[in-house]
């Protein structure tokens, strides 16, 4: 079938950002997605990032066929919401986990899942892969933007082509993560900034302690380092690599990368 030359366009247009959302403890993740345009959250229960923001909000997830009907009611309902937040993956995992060892008969956890070997966590990317779905038909189909909230842990990453380094990884596991890099338009890292101050400690041995440098002050990150993730594709992967952790200073730095 011949297309119609008229329907040739340029293709350039900004669409919703499917953003993953990282960050140390209790460093203001959830109120800075709660900055975005008209969001409503998908809370995991357990988790108590926006216990006190006055956000509207889904009743607490307790399985992953939860998140799935929310998402399907933000897909079908009439609303004006313009930004559906998941908060958050790491406590979403478990979850997920169940729902892949409940479709495993014989399975009693993740580890077990078709015989272990770690099977069942690449089995869970089928979970994911659905979540990010719902997520991409909400953009197509209501015009929404995504975010997903996580958690980081502290891992030592073994460096091929030099000295080993502690690095910030999201609190999931790997191959669920780099699905959801994949996916993402932009990955961010909020941390203060921190300087290492080593110590003697006796007996020919150093000690390092960690200072916060900045003052308080909250910094969000938008490239990867090897400290830490980070990335972007398109006006996302042209953000300046550091800025103030505020939804004024963001929404300005995409607004001048445009």
């Amino acid at each position: 079938m011949a297309f119609d030359l008229s329907s040739i366009g340029s293709g350039f247009g900004i669409r919703p950002p499917r953003m993953i959302l990282l960050g140390t403890e209790k460093i203001g993740k959830s109120t800075f997605a709660a900055c975005f345009p008209s969001p409503c959250f998908i809370p995991i229960a357990g988790e108590e990032g926006i216990d006190d923001l006055p956000v509207q909000q889904f009743p607490p997830s307790t399985c992953f066929a939860d998140v799935k009907s929310a998402l399907q009611s933000l897909l079908d309902g009439e609303h004006e919401f313009r930004t559906v937040v998941i908060d958050s993956a790491s406590t979403l995992e478990p979850l997920v986990w169940n729902d892949v060892r409940a479709r495993n008969e014989g399975a009693s956890s993740i580890e077990t899942v078709l015989g272990g070997y770690g099977k069942g966590y690449t089995e869970s990317l089928m979970e994911w892969g659905t979540l990010t779905q719902y997520l991409d038909a909400l953009r197509t189909h209501r015009n929404m933007a995504s975010i997903i909230v996580g958690h980081v842990i502290i891992r030592q990453f073994n460096n091929p082509e030099g000295p080993d380094y502690d690095r910030y990884v999201a609190d999931i596991n790997q191959k669920a993560a780099n699905l959801l890099y994949r996916w993402a338009d932009a990955i961010v890292f909020a941390n203060t900034k921190v300087v290492v101050k080593v110590e003697k400690a006796g007996f020919g041995k150093e000690t390092g302690k960690g200072m916060d440098t900045s003052g308080g002050q909250r910094f969000l990150y938008t490239q990867k380092r090897p400290a830490h993730p980070g990335g972007g594709r398109g006006v996302y992967g042209r953000l300046p690599h550091e800025l103030p952790f505020s939804w004024e200073h963001y929404q300005a730095a995409v607004a001048s990368a445009k």
